[in-house]
């Protein structure tokens, strides 16, 4: 059954660009592991909540964006072998991220339904 990531980040408006080179990198690597697809989103509409949101969620400042992203993999199994050989993979080797990794949230997901 297919196992689902989901990551949360807030990016600095002024890495956007950083932002969008190091997704391509990812996503290429991903598939090459075996990933179904992987995906990352630039936010438009996502808008402030009182007591939940993703800005909340990700400590979002005013020179920020939400992004959203996911990978779909046949399997945990699959996911799990592709994490350890992408952490050892020196394309994975770079100075620095284009956002606060210590505020992006994320869970792995089993799919309850699809259409």
């Amino acid at each position: 059954m297919a196992y689902v990531q989901g990551y949360v980040a807030a990016v600095p408006n002024a890495n956007r660009k950083a932002f969008e080179e190091s997704s391509e990198a990812m996503v290429t690597m991903m598939k090459e592991y075996g990933a179904l697809q992987a995906v990352d989103c630039w936010g438009v509409d996502v808008p402030d909540g009182q007591l939940t949101s993703f800005p909340l969620a990700v400590d979002k400042k005013e020179d920020e964006t939400v992004t959203f992203s996911w990978a779909v993999w046949p399997d945990k199994a699959t996911c799990d072998a592709a994490m350890e050989k992408m952490m050892s993979d020196p394309r994975m080797k770079t100075d620095e991220m284009p956002f606060d990794g210590k505020r992006m949230i994320f869970g792995s997901f089993q799919p309850l339904g699809e259409i």
